[in-house]
């Protein structure tokens, strides 16, 4: 009997429970959007239904839902690290998708002037790295041929340029494999290593991108030695509405034309998204009639540089799922891109060159040329559970990169390409990179610890084709693990400490001429380019920083750190021509693993309309990596080609930047910024000289009026003066100095009842003749282009609602 009634009570029990379940699935909805002060949303907010203990997470376009829930009276709190937490009551009756809560920052009073912080100047003032950060509109506002001369503006930021399509950062002179680019949360690998090798990366597709100066390889992992470019995805599109966005850009110099549409569209929880960028341009002028390549004459026609044209293609797609806990999107882009090489100096004699041919037309790209196409598929997804927020990025990318130039014989090669090899005659070199890669991160917030805990996983494997050789086939496999602390001590003090170990393993494998050769000792032989060859690298680094603020309007921040890099392929293996500067390369396999110490310091003062920022760093490498040149030279390939050989050597650098604006009445404002760089090498050959591609002092000033009021024009005006190049490394020549004038205007107005922003640059104002010592040109004494009008409109994103 006993038994009976405990099921009939399980089982009344078990209908209360499942009627209560109805009851509450039956319920109602309440959602909205967490906003900061200017309407920007606040991603990752966490939010507490008081009542009923339920929490939520504010989604990338600051939106969170709650759902089946009873009518009540409801109590709401917002908390987001930066911001001050926010406590609401919401009245349910029926589903209530309207609430939106605001969240303010910090509040200054300055001198009766109420300013709230944006989530940029949080982003800034929470890291001990310097660190800048730039929204699309500075993206617009100083469109360059690429986005990395788009970013050049930025102190402490320069350039090599390629021509006038693309171009690969520098941060504080150091580059190439020792700057790394993210790109929607993945380090985007192209073909880092060559100077003449771009960023494939569209900047119409740029959302924001934050620029670390320094040491971060406790963050990125190996190749973060000198810094990292973290680019960011446009916003999403808010709930329940569809959109659309049009770019169009001319440049006179080159006679580019281009635009970029972007379409998007999203239901309460599903969206997708895509863009499409075309951009084609000729050969770009410069302030010369001749140019001197290597001491040869060379006249230009309409000072054209022929052979210089390109076009660009780039194709986006994004989609996901938004849900409270639980948010996956998926990115999946292609980038495409054709340019020619100047005629005369690309491993041709500039006396054989067809100028005829090359000078028929502007916009043809003829031999030599390059092409890459970059392909990407990235899936990123954030869960929240209880504290933990976790986050986990997987990507897959291929790099196909091909050089084409007319088949030239050198040394022991047949006066013609044999068929049987399989190459095109025009295939100079190829190029075939695939990369997986896998981050997870898990951010803890504990009392007054902000903890991370980190995974980066890569493989790569890179083939190589082309009837001629420079770096051998390889497979390379790194793996890192990280945890890092942010330390709240008080309302002025931030502490910041990190730790990180990483494993690497790189094969390359042998490659043998497809030629049979002479040698000394008699006889021929199909000669060992590279050999087998298996290193592993072990690597332990660390960061301690510290954030003070010691006055309302002053800011401090110090940042210590060792960071390192893998010696790449390139730097091991290398055993060939490098045509586009006429030497022999060779590599060391005994090279290893790049170290670096570095110190950051940083004082930022704004009050009564000044703004001032300082930042000196001190930075040492008890064997950097270089390129050597030696006397000896080359037998078997080309023209008796100088040997360079890899070696490594003791290096000291510093420098730093500086920043003043001043407000000056309510649309004015003066800005000056300015930075220096001294790098000397301690040991080894070039004991005493500097490092390649050392950036001169420079100096930017600028005069800029933009009224306060929305929609308002703005002009802006700057000078910058560049000091002459002195202290270089042979090959490198001495750069003179330059002074460049530029301007910058536009204004929001409506075209056919269609609003539209409107964006005028003219760069190099003067036509001004000079070199940069960054530049890829250089060594050949190329001017740097002339004057070049560039002209943007943008009709914004155009929202619908959803029916």
């Amino acid at each position: 009997m006993r038994s009976v009634h405990s099921i009939k009570f399980v089982i009344i029990t078990l209908i209360g429970l499942l009627a209560m379940g109805g009851a509450h699935g039956q319920g109602f909805r309440l959602a909205g959007q967490v906003t900061d002060g200017i309407g920007n949303p606040v991603v990752d907010a966490r939010i507490t239904l008081q009542e009923m203990g339920k929490i939520r997470y504010a989604d990338t376009a600051g939106a969170f839902s709650f759902s089946g829930l009873p009518p009540d009276n409801y109590r709401l709190t917002v908390y987001k690290v930066g911001y001050a937490d926010r406590h609401a009551t919401v009245s349910l009756r029926g589903d209530r998708d309207d609430v939106t809560i605001v969240l303010e920052g910090r509040v200054h009073l300055l001198d009766e002037v109420l300013v709230v912080d944006n989530h940029v100047e949080r982003r800034k003032q929470e890291e001990s790295l310097n660190l800048e950060v730039v929204g699309k509109d500075f993206v617009y506002r100083h469109l360059g041929g690429s986005l990395m001369k788009t970013l050049e503006r930025l102190p402490g930021v320069q350039t090599v340029g390629i021509g006038s399509g693309q171009s690969k950062p520098l941060i504080r002179g150091l580059g190439f494999n020792r700057v790394v680019v993210v790109d929607r949360g993945i380090k985007h690998e192209g073909q880092q290593w060559g100077s003449d090798h771009g960023l494939e990366l569209d900047q119409f597709a740029v959302g924001e991108v934050e620029l670390i100066k320094g040491a971060a390889s406790f963050i990125y992992g190996s190749d973060a030695i000198g810094g990292a470019i973290d680019v960011k995805p446009e916003p999403l599109p808010a709930p329940h509405t569809r959109s659309v966005s049009v770019d169009l850009v001319g440049r006179s110099n080159n006679r580019s034309y281009g635009t970029s549409v972007r379409l998007g569209g999203r239901g309460e929880k599903w969206f997708a998204d895509a863009r499409a960028t075309y951009l084609r341009y000729g050969d770009y002028r410069v302030p010369a009639d001749t140019v001197y390549v290597y001491d040869y004459a060379v006249s230009l026609r309409r000072r054209q540089l022929r052979n210089t044209a390109g076009r660009e293609t780039d194709l986006h797609l994004t989609t996901g799922y938004l849900g409270d806990r639980f948010n996956s999107i998926l990115y999946l882009s292609n980038t495409f891109h054709k340019a020619g090489f100047f005629a005369n100096a690309h491993g041709l004699e500039p006396r054989r060159v067809d100028m005829e041919l090359h000078d028929r037309s502007a916009r043809d790209i003829l031999l030599p040329s390059q092409q890459v196409n970059h392909f990407k598929i990235i899936s990123r997804n954030a869960l929240h559970l209880g504290k933990h927020h976790i986050e986990a990025e997987v990507g897959f990318q291929r790099n196909f990169r091909q050089e084409h130039s007319p088949y030239v014989r050198h040394g022991y090669m047949p006066s013609l390409l044999p068929d049987t090899l399989g190459i095109p005659a025009t295939l100079e070199r190829e190029f075939d990179k695939q990369v997986y890669s896998l981050n997870v991160k898990d951010y803890v917030e504990l009392g007054k610890h902000q903890l991370t805990f980190g995974f980066n996983g890569e493989h790569q494997r890179n083939g190589i084709s082309g009837w001629t050789f420079l770096v051998p086939s390889f497979e390379q496999s790194t793996a890192g693990v990280f945890g890092y602390d942010r330390y709240r001590l008080n309302e002025r003090v931030l502490l910041h400490g990190a730790v990180r170990f990483d494993h690497g393993n790189l094969r390359m494998h042998e490659y043998r001429d497809w030629f049979p050769s002479d040698v000394p000792e008699g006889g021929q032989v199909y000669l060992v380019r590279a050999a087998d060859l298996h290193r592993r690298f072990n690597s332990f680094v660390w960061s301690a920083g510290l954030n003070y603020e010691p006055l309302e309007h002053l800011s401090l921040k110090a940042n210590i750190g060792k960071s390192f890099r893998m010696p790449i392929a390139k730097e091991l293996s290398a055993n060939g021509v490098n045509y586009h500067y006429f030497s022999y390369e060779r590599g060391n396999p005994s090279l290893s693993a790049e170290q670096s110490y570095q110190a950051d310091v940083s004082a930022e003062w704004q009050a009564n309309g000044w703004h001032i920022q300082v930042s000196p760093f001190y930075n040492y490498f008890p064997n950097y990596i270089y390129l050597n040149p030696t006397a000896a030279f080359d037998r078997f390939y080309g023209a008796g080609n100088q040997v360079f050989e890899y070696a490594e050597s003791r290096v000291v650098r510093y420098g730093g930047e500086v920043q003043v604006s001043r407000k000056i009445g309510r649309s004015l404002t003066a800005e000056v910024l300015g930075e220096y760089l001294y790098s000397q090498q301690l040991s080894g050959d070039k004991k005493g000289f500097s490092l390649p591609f050392a950036p001169p002092p420079s100096l930017l000033m600028s005069l800029s009026w933009s009224p306060e009021r929305p929609g308002s024009p703005f002009v802006a005006i700057d000078y910058r003066r560049v000091a002459r190049q002195d202290r270089i490394v042979p090959p490198e020549k001495k750069t003179p100095g330059y002074g460049i004038v530029a301007m910058r205007a536009g204004v929001d107005a409506v075209l056919m009842r269609i609003p539209v922003q409107l964006n005028v640059q003219v760069q190099n104002l003067l036509d001004t003749k000079y070199m940069e010592h960054t530049s890829f040109y250089r060594l050949i004494e190329l001017p740097e282009m002339g004057r070049n009008i560039v002209f943007s409109l943008r009709i914004p994103v155009v929202s619908t609602q959803n029916d």
